[in-house]
């Protein structure tokens, strides 16, 4: 089988060249946006990405499936079948705020194998910002070390959290408004990116009540190779080779992970 390994950096580099080419010029420009049958949007921005980056993957790894955001479910069910390895692809992460002007979204990108997440990449073309990881590397942010983290943080109460709400059980959504634990809350609206900031050391906290293999793929092995942890809300492992939407709860640190799991246990 084709090893990924001489072909990864050219891989960021389509995934640079469909962000800019394919993206941006939509963003300002012509946009068709319809629903999908679960409500949510799709543009043709997602399906222009969507068939470029399909198209270089399978040239560059023809025996390695890919599976879309854009497939059906029985071309993605197909995809994750048997233990070898798959791409993960998400063209368009954040479509509402693309729809609507918002300036936060992202493509991402990862490769699945039977140990897990090897290799993942999300490319914010807005701020020309490629985070990419390999396992057993550490995060890159532009082929670099991320720098200038903040110092971490000592205790819940001083922590920025990234918060979904919508998709939380009622009683445990209702807590965290009127009491919640950390000093400031943010909803940017694109798993992926805020997987990536996550990991860069631009939020402290992070809770999502369901999302997609190709949302956190890329985004939990990058927070992971950066010291951070995470979960779900029953404290299994996020990432599954499944198309079941599990909960997420991370971290920055092993210590605001345990903090902020037993405050939610108990807000629960």
């Amino acid at each position: 089988m084709t090893s990924p390994e001489p072909s990864f950096d050219a891989l960021l580099q389509a995934l640079r060249g469909a962000g800019r080419e394919e993206l941006l010029p939509r963003f300002d420009g012509h946009l068709a946006v319809s629903e999908k049958a679960d409500g949510s949007l799709v543009t043709s921005a997602d399906h222009a990405v969507d068939r470029r980056l399909r198209d270089v993957l399978g040239q560059l790894f023809p025996e390695i499936p890919v599976l879309s955001e854009e497939q059906s479910r029985d071309a993605q069910q197909a995809a994750l079948e048997g233990s070898g390895p798959c791409w993960l692809l998400d063209p368009l992460d954040g479509t509402t705020n693309f729809a609507g002007g918002m300036p936060f979204f992202a493509i991402s990108l990862a490769l699945i194998d039977t140990d897990g997440v090897k290799y993942g990449a999300t490319y914010d073309p807005i701020r020309d910002e490629l985070f990419s990881v390999a396992r057993g590397r550490g995060l890159r942010l532009n082929g670099e070390t991320p720098a200038g983290r903040p110092p971490e943080r000592a205790d819940l109460s001083r922590c920025t959290a990234l918060v979904d709400y919508k998709r939380l059980p009622h009683r445990l959504a209702l807590a965290l408004v009127t009491e919640p634990p950390f000093r400031s809350q943010r909803n940017l609206g694109a798993c992926a990116l805020e997987w990536a900031w996550l990991a860069a050391g631009r939020a402290d906290l992070y809770l999502h009540g369901g999302q997609a293999l190709w949302d956190s793929a890329a985004g939990t092995l990058m927070l992971a190779e950066s010291g951070g942890r995470q979960s779900t809300l029953d404290g299994s492992p996020v990432f599954r080779r499944s198309l079941q939407k599990p909960s997420a709860v991370a971290a920055r640190s092993p210590g605001l992970q345990d903090a902020w799991l037993h405050w939610l246990e108990g807000a629960s």
